[in-house]
């Protein structure tokens, strides 16, 4: 709002604010009172250690799901010095694919969302990031318009909260895209339909990791044990120690 850093802030107290700038704030102070998210607000949010642009078009990039990054670099770091193929289901902001290309410098990401808000959003992130040469963002429905290729890892963090359990406002959830929010009835109904198309896509000995709520993460076990027959299917914790992601590690050719 005053394009100042804390440092300046702290250095600068008999500065005046300006009558526009406490417009501003006020403002701000309204949305916020209204449920806002913050981030919403400021136009950016914090995920692994990097900052991203947000708006009303992507998700708040959650701290839960950094734990999906640890996951893809400790398999990354298993397979040595090959260049991975990732592909991000359902990107939106983009955090989890320019985290990984950023991560993973080797590595090129493929991401796709049904929302061309969404993708701007992502590229811009890609490119503030640095990593836009080696992400690549597709407009489609799930894995739809990379049906043709293979992949070592993917990664979907889709929408997986149930139809009746999105709040009103003033929740801030509320005022998150609820294209990115709305699981259906149960919460997996993008993942019963992604899952039956994953199998073509991940090579032999691949990792696919799919995010969900603590309570649904026997439901979406199943699911993944129905679409992978001969892998290796597991339930990962996140930094809370709840159940949050489904781990599937195709064997080796």
């Amino acid at each position: 709002m005053l394009g100042r850093s804390r440092a300046w802030l702290i250095a600068h107290g008999e500065a005046l604010v300006l009558a526009p700038q406490a417009q501003r704030f006020g403002d701000l102070c309204a949305r916020r009172a209204a449920g806002v998210p913050i981030a919403y607000l400021l136009g950016s949010a914090y995920f692994y250690g990097r900052e991203f642009a947000v708006n009303e078009t992507v998700l708040v990039p959650r701290p839960e799901t950094e734990t999906l990054v640890d996951y893809a670099l400790q398999f990354a770091k298993c397979q040595g010095s090959q260049p991975l193929r990732i592909l991000d289901v359902g990107t939106g902001s983009g955090a989890l694919a320019c985290t990984l290309a950023a991560e993973l410098p080797s590595a090129t990401i493929d991401a796709t969302d049904c929302s061309a808000g969404a993708l701007a959003v992502a590229r811009a992130n890609a490119r503030t990031i640095g990593v836009d040469s080696r992400c690549h963002f597709y407009l489609g429905d799930l894995a739809g318009p990379v049906a043709d290729l293979q992949y070592d890892a993917i990664i979907a963090n889709l929408p997986y909260v149930a139809t009746a359990d999105i709040p009103a406002a003033p929740d801030p959830l509320a005022f998150e895209p609820r294209i990115a929010l709305d699981g259906g009835p149960d919460g997996l109904r993008a993942y019963a339909r992604l899952l039956p198309q994953l199998p073509r896509l991940l090579v032999a000995g691949g990792l696919a990791l799919c995010e969900a709520a603590p309570h649904q993460i026997g439901a979406l076990r199943a699911l993944c044990e129905a679409a992978f027959s001969k892998a290796s299917v597991a339930v990962g914790c996140d930094l809370g120690r709840l159940e949050r992601f489904v781990i599937i590690v195709l064997p080796e050719a």
